[in-house]
């Protein structure tokens, strides 16, 4: 079905692969169109509760393809433009997605690969890990995954992050809120199931309303955000998944969806 990227399900949750391991899973062409695609996809698959985000072989996502960026050379602005607008959706689509989305990031992580990081919900790196907006050692600029980059880690570290175009560790990326947790090779695996044992007592629907709501207090200005999460706390109460969960609160009892496996 796709040739830069793999799909698998272990039971509930869907593991989604980086599959260019030759260049290190650098974007090109197919793989945003793929990879938009399967995460417009993702989000109506029943079958899916949970989606991890991984890479195949040592690196995560080393960033934009040679041969694409060699092939940008010779567009015009309007083709820049097309081509942007694709990385975008795609880009979007991964942000949008209304399940849990858990960053695997089992290596490298540049330029483009970071913006697929910052869309993670939750993002555990290996400890050697390497991350980077190398950006502007071409010249250009971190443009499109800065809508997703700038609200996980600050101005302040954007900022001086995209200036310098440094590399930085699985560390500082865990300081700075770009990953949520950083583990040994061998724990890596073990961390990931570990988060997704504890999302398995979450209301599905809950979990997506939750994401959205970041979206609109981070969004909105003041008063349209109070009308939102008003409106959004008297939805969730009033909805089936809401009563269940108050139920089986009240008489001590598991909600039905954490019976899911």
């Amino acid at each position: 079905m796709y040739s830069s990227i793999t799909l698998r399900y272990d039971g509930p949750v869907a593991i989604l692969t980086l599959a260019r391991p030759d260049v290190h899973n650098a974007f090109n062409a197919a793989m945003i169109v793929e990879l938009r695609e399967c995460f417009t996809a993702l989000a109506t698959d029943t079958a899916a509760q949970a989606v991890v985000l991984t890479g195949a072989g040592p690196s995560f996502c080393a960033g934009a393809d040679l041969h694409w960026m060699r092939a940008s050379l010779d567009w015009s602005r309007e083709q820049n433009m097309a081509d942007a607008e694709g990385l975008a959706a795609m880009f979007e689509a991964a942000w949008q997605l209304p399940k849990p989305l858990i960053g695997r990031i089992n290596g490298a992580a540049l330029g483009g690969g970071v913006g697929l990081v910052a869309c993670c919900d939750i993002a555990v790196a290996v400890e050697a890990a390497r991350f980077g907006f190398s950006e502007v050692k071409l010249g250009i600029i971190p443009a499109v995954i800065a809508q997703y980059v700038v609200p996980k880690i600050g101005a302040s570290h954007a900022r001086a992050l995209f200036v310098s175009g440094e590399r930085f560790s699985a560390q500082r990326a865990f300081e700075i809120g770009l990953v949520h947790a950083v583990a040994s090779a061998d724990d890596l695996d073990a961390t990931v199931a570990g988060l997704l044992a504890q999302l398995r007592s979450s209301g599905p629907q809950a979990i997506g309303a939750a994401k959205r709501l970041v979206d609109a207090v981070w969004s909105l200005d003041r008063d349209a955000a109070r009308r939102y999460v008003v409106a959004a706390i008297a939805e969730t109460r009033t909805s089936a998944e809401g009563q269940e969960g108050i139920r089986a609160f009240l008489e001590k009892r598991a909600p039905s969806w954490s019976l899911n496996e």
